[in-house]
């Protein structure tokens, strides 16, 4: 075989990764003088489309790592690349969710959700095509005019996320978007949130106490330790898409919770 017969490998493009975390630490200085270490050496990238929740005990530092994504809270040190920029502050790229929805009253739900499209000074024309198709995608056509005291929280939190995504940013992060409903509606926003996802294709970044909630919505679940917040492991889902809440009861889902809950077991126990 000659030099000219050898095949030739086709080249493989690897896109590069929407997010890229590389030795993230925050430290927040106290009156005392004593620092408090909320973060050390976190370290992981997210890929374009992915949805990725983290899990890990109160205090940990799962909130203060979503707001330095978010631009909101500054980095003691370490890097923080998002769609190929560096993180200096808030982003029109990236759509924030936070537990409260905190809607205008003011404002009726297409109102509320064109806010971040007022704010930030967008077609008004264009803003509101999107604000009613999101509003469509959630199960809330024929609501546009009421306003939040007519909502119920699950509802409310449904205006958030269109809210959060009515400026098409590639990015959504989510800080217990859940955490103060009541157990059947919060399943029942976790699969509006699939739906929603699996429609808009957008990159998801969700923080939870739950790790039945991480493992249901999650392509990979990163799972901290107790303050100060490292990543003890990244676990990636092998559970089949759509996912239905039937699902929780396969014994693939109950080992992967099994396994995130044993990073726990001598710490206490994260909510179920």
């Amino acid at each position: 075989m000659t030099a000219l017969d050898v095949p030739t490998l086709a080249r493989v493009e690897v896109a590069p990764p929407v997010i890229s975390v590389g030795g993230l630490n925050k430290t927040y200085a106290t009156q005392g003088g004593a620092p408090i270490h909320a973060l050390k050496d976190i370290r992981f990238d997210i890929r374009q489309g992915e949805f990725v929740t983290v899990v890990g005990p109160s205090g940990c530092g799962k909130s203060t790592l979503l707001k330095i994504l978010a631009g909101i809270l500054r980095r003691s040190s370490g890097e923080v690349i998002i769609g190929g920029k560096p993180v200096d502050g808030p982003s029109r790229d990236i759509g924030v969710v936070f537990q409260a929805p905190v809607l205008l009253p003011w404002r009726n739900v297409l109102e509320n959700v064109l806010l971040p499209a007022d704010i930030q000074r967008l077609s008004r024309l264009g803003a509101e095509e999107r604000a009613r198709r999101y509003i469509d995608l959630a199960g809330l056509a024929g609501f546009e005019g009421k306003y939040p005291g007519e909502l119920s929280g699950g509802m409310q939190q449904r205006v958030g996320i269109c809210r959060a995504l009515v400026h098409e940013p590639a990015l959504l992060l989510m800080d217990e978007p859940f955490g103060a409903l009541d157990a059947m509606t919060r399943e029942t926003m976790n699969l509006e949130l699939l739906r929603i996802w699996s429609e808009s294709r957008k990159t998801i970044f969700l923080v939870t106490h739950s790790i039945p909630e991480a493992v249901f919505l999650a392509d990979r679940v990163i799972v901290m330790t107790p303050r100060p917040g490292r990543i003890s492991d990244i676990i990636d889902i092998d559970v089949p898409r759509p996912r239905e809440l039937e699902m929780i009861n396969l014994p693939r889902f109950g080992k992967y919770v099994s396994a995130i809950r044993r990073h726990f077991g001598a710490v206490g126990k994260l909510d179920e």
